[in-house]
């Protein structure tokens, strides 16, 4: 028999088959009994905690037990005497709660610091007391937080599995998640005040204490999904953050030239307005670039003024701006405007995607300013932090902007870069990227908390602790999902099996929107595997068919091969998965709002999250097959006939002893070295999509590529498809090319010298052609190499 140790051999066949092993124990295994038993429960409130929070509070935990256990907690103005469990709400200034002393103080080194809290668990004459006792107002809000993530709930019944006295309190001072009501989101914008609310109520239970607003940038193209208009939700989410003692932010770029005077005072007269009408203002943040093209010389000023309207309304409020898209000049500009003004205007430095490096500059920004990320967590490709190594099937399909759990990657993310700030406001577009907010929110309250004991508190406050432990592992498999090449990834299979067990054992769940989410994710990327290994059957076939003609079969091969690969439409496989990947999209847009296909849910545009735009895109090339077909057709010559269609037949199979590299494939790429870092080699033509050839659509500009086993006595010649410059160097020798078509999707090649190939091996790279002046869109690409031996 084998032991469970050989899980671990291999690591996939580990990861996938202890998953299904956990879950069966945990969903087959009672629940363990509890230490403690809340039984008749009041909830206590301290008079010394602040409004609103003191009613905020007790509402959180009211309404979030009620929901789960169908308790509803009484509050008592003095403790209970007799059968009676007590939640006590109380700040660590208070000597006593009615005639009652709070527990004795922490140890030292556990001392509560600001917003940080304690929950301690004692028996009394009367019951169990659970204490949560803030530091502050927030302490309480994020102590109740902590109740509702770790206690367990279920009909009837209120309980925790031991007893608990501990300290906490927050290592970064910002913890945020822009959530824009605008057009361009996927979900927000049609969502109600209180789906907002609820959301925001959320984010606090988990440790966040910043929500980011956008407030006129979008204002001109409302969306037709808005429940109420832009300028009054505006005023919402500042009353609620007011309620829940949330930090409000609003992200506020300039996308007109500052030195248009009338366009700068209506700028201005519109920003006083917006302070005016607000109950609750904290921070102002804007960009310097993306968008906006402003020099610092003409942004500083402007921001020196609207912090001089800010305050008269929000005397605490701070101001706030990014260098994403400053140049060296104007950095350097905005680091000697510090030296030599020293604002005390401005409070900090955001650093999102486009602007210098974290570390360079959190040091040469003076200690008095602070450091505030803003994360990227909402996209896969073309963005900040891109999925490495992103298979392309998932990347012309999932596209930019899917459902994306990544708990580990980021986990990782914020530990590489946390430390150069003060903490985070994360940039999110939708709801989407749901567990990825949670794991920044609790690794910024804690960098070495677990990444899967949050994902296992996730779950458990969503979906409930009997199935906190699978589920956590499911979404965690979902992040496996997408490592290295789709087709090799016997994990999806297991994923999807698992995920269709739990949601048939789950019934309750089926309309909880994160629970949908999930559910199509790895429904849609079980279908995706399917057919992307079908499909690139489809066309080996195809190119065998091609690979046999001659020149009085030419036009005969291409309707065959034409017919092979078309096979994928007229005999589509695995319709029961596609029929429920389009009810899962349909119902996510009635539960949360996804916008996830043109036609029924009229999203801003295809690349924000409309995944059943794609969930049929090809995924061999029969789009191309068919215009090149075409083109061949009506060339005159059968000899450039045949030639053409030998070119298509061994595109991805040269004669033996030569190689073939898909550039920024994983799967068809085996030895390219590099991962593009600019998040730019995904393509995204035609509303994606484009009929070109599929390795056209990914790219690298400087790849590098290392080849062995090559024969010492041939002659090798270097064939590339791309578009600019391609600066080929071997073993670090420059080549001089002897075909360079710069046009796109054009050819390139060089002969390699005998002399670097004697050795049996090559390393081949490229340098970086000099294109500041040009849109990152017309750089140089490279996306398809051959090493042909002659």
């Amino acid at each position: 028999m084998r032991s469970f140790t050989n899980c671990f051999t291999p690591l996939r066949v580990f990861t996938f088959t202890c998953v299904l092993i956990t879950a069966f124990f945990v969903l087959t295994t009672k629940a363990s009994a509890q230490d403690i038993i809340l039984r008749n429960p009041v909830l206590i409130v301290s008079p010394g905690i602040p409004s609103p929070m003191k009613e905020t509070a007790q509402q959180v935990l009211t309404e979030e037990i009620s929901k789960r256990t169908g308790i509803t907690l009484k509050s008592a103005g003095q403790w209970p005497k007799t059968g009676t469990s007590v939640i006590a709400l109380a700040l660590s200034s208070d000597q006593k709660l009615f005639d009652k002393a709070p527990p004795a103080s922490v140890q030292q080194g556990q001392e509560l610091k600001k917003e940080g809290y304690r929950i301690v668990t004692e028996p009394s004459g009367t019951g169990q007391i659970i204490w949560i006792i803030g530091a502050d107002a927030r302490g309480v809000l994020f102590g109740a937080g902590w109740l509702l993530r770790n206690i367990n709930m279920e009909k009837n019944l209120l309980g925790l599995d031991r007893k608990v006295d501990f300290a906490t309190s927050p290592t970064y001072p910002i913890r945020g998640h822009q959530l824009g009501y605008r057009t361009t989101a996927n979900t927000y914008d049609a969502w109600t005040v209180a789906q907002f609310d609820q959301y925001i109520r959320e984010l606090a239970i988990f440790g966040s204490n910043s929500v980011e607003g956008i407030p006129f940038h979008e204002d001109e193209v409302p969306s037709p999904h808005f429940k109420i208009p832009s300028a009054q939700m505006r005023i919402r989410m500042s009353e609620i953050c007011q309620r829940y003692d949330m930090d409000y932010w609003v992200w506020t770029p300039a996308t007109f030239e500052l030195k248009d005077q009338t366009k700068r005072k209506a700028e201005l007269a519109m920003h006083e307005e917006f302070y005016k009408s607000c109950p609750r203002l904290d921070h102002i943040f804007f960009p310097g670039g993306d968008p906006g093209d402003n020099h610092p010389e003409e942004v500083l000023p402007f921001l020196k003024e609207l912090q001089g309207l800010l305050v008269k309304y929000h005397p605490k409020a701070k101001m706030w701006i990014s260098l994403q898209g400053f140049d060296v000049e104007q950095v350097d500009y905005f680091y000697k405007y510090l030296e030599t003004e020293k604002p005390t205007w401005l409070q900090g430095v955001v650093s999102g995607p486009g602007s210098p490096p974290m570390a360079e500059t959190r040091y040469r920004l003076p200690r008095q300013y602070q450091h505030r990320q803003y994360p990227d967590i909402t996209h896969s490709v073309r963005c900040e932090f891109p999925v490495e190594k992103f298979d392309q099937a998932y990347a012309l399909t999932l596209g930019r902007e899917s459902v994306n759990p990544r708990p580990y990657a980021f986990a990782k993310i914020h530990e590489k870069y946390g430390p150069y700030t003060d903490g985070f406001v994360s940039y999110s577009d939708g709801s989407h990227d749901d567990v990825n907010k949670v794991l920044w929110s609790m690794r910024a309250w804690d960098p070495k908390m677990d990444a899967h004991q949050i994902v296992k508190e996730y779950t458990g406050f969503f979906f409930g602790k009997k199935i906190a432990e699978p589920a956590a592992s499911g979404i965690e498999a979902l992040e496996q999902n997408w490592k290295g090449p789709l087709a090799e990834n016997g994990g999806v299979e297991m994923t999807y099996r698992f995920w269709k067990i739990l949601e048939a054992q789950n019934p309750l769940l089926k309309s909880d929107w994160r629970w949908q989410m999930l559910l199509l994710r790895a429904y849609y990327d079980q279908y995706t595997r399917l057919r992307l290994i079908n499909e690139q059957e489809l066309e080996k076939e195809a190119n065998a068919i091609l690979a046999s003609a001659d020149k009085q079969t030419v036009e005969k091969s291409i309707s065959a091969a034409l017919d092979m690969v078309n096979k994928a439409d007229i005999e589509p496989i695995a319709r029961d998965i596609r029929k429920h990947i389009e009810d899962l999209a349909d119902a996510l847009y009635l539960s949360v709002g996804l916008q996830s296909s043109t036609v029924k849910h009229k999203p801003r545009n295809p690349e924000r999250g409309v995944v059943m735009d794609f969930v049929d895109y090809p995924l061999n090339n029969r789009w191309w097959l068919a215009d090149e077909f075409e083109k061949i057709k009506k060339l005159n010559d059968p000899e450039k006939q045949l030639e053409a269609l030998k070119r298509i037949s061994s595109w991805e199979n040269p004669d033996h002893g030569s190689y073939y590299d898909d550039i920024s494939s994983v799967s068809k790429g085996p030895r390219v070295k590099t991962i593009s870092e600019d998040a730019t080699d995904v393509a995204w033509w035609d509303s994606g999509k484009s009929r070109k050839r599929l390795s056209f659509q990914l790219f690298q500009r400087q790849p590098e590529l290392d080849y062995d086993n090559l024969d010492p006595n041939a002659h090798y010649t270097i064939r590339l498809v791309g578009e600019g410059d391609a600066l080929l160097r071997v073993d670090g020798h420059r080549l001089s090319p002897i075909v360079y078509n710069k046009d796109p999707e054009s050819f390139k090649e060089w002969i390699v010298p005998v002399s670097l190939t004697r050795d049996g091996k090559i390393s081949v790279t490229f340098d970086g052609p000099e294109e500041s002046h040009l849109n990152w869109r017309k750089n140089s690409k490279i996306s398809d190499i051959w090493l042909l031996k002659q």
